[in-house]
């Protein structure tokens, strides 16, 4: 029980503190805190849907960036063509999304281990191709988003404060739907599929089809994401795809917690935050985050949120 009211507390403290940031920022006129953790809960966001299939559902996916691109790119090409409406744009992200994780899970789940990781990052860096190729779209210069999703005026994305309040919901509805989908029925077959699909396929349960409806699900998760970065940066480029973001959200995942439901949330917080903080100081700030890393993984068993558990318990 102390274990549980331990990692309760830090992350009702962690939430606590998304939710008053804005707050923060306005009374001590620090802009820069509050457009940096925008960009953290849109990441966070991603690395939450990338937890889904790897944390819950046992799929080592290494092009999991590859949705978050093509959300963004999605936002921006139909902005570039003139529909600047959100109500078009993001549903055309979701489901850009999860068409191509359909193909790509429909594809690569016919494998499993270093294969299934190899095909997932094939798809991955194919996208980033296919995207550097957009002579159109601006190629390997990538695309300047000049207006913002326009939401008929319920919500203002050119707001930070409102903006930032929009990805921090939408940060929070995504874990309530993981939380719902892994308590469920169909979440049970996908975390047991995890630890024995062959006991589970003996059983009756056609494991490849929960599979790739998880990986759908994972995948529409992580366009979104994109379609918010997206409107967060004004710009979108084929670097969002390349094969080191999606190294970068899985990082995120293993260093908060996989298979929790805040882990992604607290390892993007503090891999991020890390990042910036040591790329203040060097230009070699990777050599220093890179050890720190591997200490934490190496001796942090179950991440951040593993760690909790254990000092308390000590």
């Amino acid at each position: 029980m102390k274990s549980f009211t331990v990692s309760k507390a830090v992350t009702a403290l962690m939430l606590a503190g998304l939710v008053l940031l804005p707050l923060y920022s306005q009374a001590s006129g620090n802009i820069f805190i509050l457009t940096l953790f925008t960009r953290i809960i849109i990441l966070a966001l991603a690395a939450a849907s990338l937890n889904l299939i790897m944390g819950f559902g046992g799929m080592m996916s290494f092009g999991h960036a590859a949705y978050l691109g093509i959300g963004g790119y999605a936002v921006g090409m139909l902005a570039q063509e003139g529909v600047g409406s959100g109500w078009i744009q993001f549903p055309v992200a979701l489901a850009a999304s999860a068409i191509y994780a359909l193909v790509i899970g429909a594809l690569s789940l016919r494998t499993r281990g270093v294969y299934f990781i190899m095909i997932t990052l094939a798809f991955a860096q194919m996208a980033y191709y296919v995207a550097s190729g957009l002579a159109r779209y601006g190629g390997d210069d990538g695309l300047t988003v000049y207006k913002r999703s326009d939401f008929s005026g319920l919500i203002n994305l050119s707001n930070r404060t409102q903006f930032y309040y929009l990805c921090l919901a939408c940060l929070l509805g995504v874990i309530f739907l993981i939380w719902r989908i892994v308590n469920s029925r169909f979440g049970l077959v996908v975390q047991g599929l995890r630890s024995n699909e062959q006991r589970m396929q003996a059983i009756g349960f056609p494991a490849k089809r929960y599979q790739l409806v998880c990986f759908v699900i994972s995948g529409t998760m992580c366009g979104l994401a994109g379609a918010l970065l997206a409107n967060n940066t004004d710009f979108v480029s084929p670097a969002v795809m390349y094969w080191t973001r999606s190294g970068d959200l899985m990082v995120m995942v293993i260093l908060g917690g996989m298979g929790t439901l805040f882990g992604p949330v607290m390892g993007a917080v503090v891999f991020l935050l890390l990042e910036e903080f040591l790329s203040q100081i060097t230009e070699y700030w990777a050599l220093i985050m890179g050890p720190l890393l591997l200490l934490i993984v190496l001796f942090g068993r179950g991440g951040i949120m593993g760690m909790l558990g254990r000092a308390n318990r000590g």
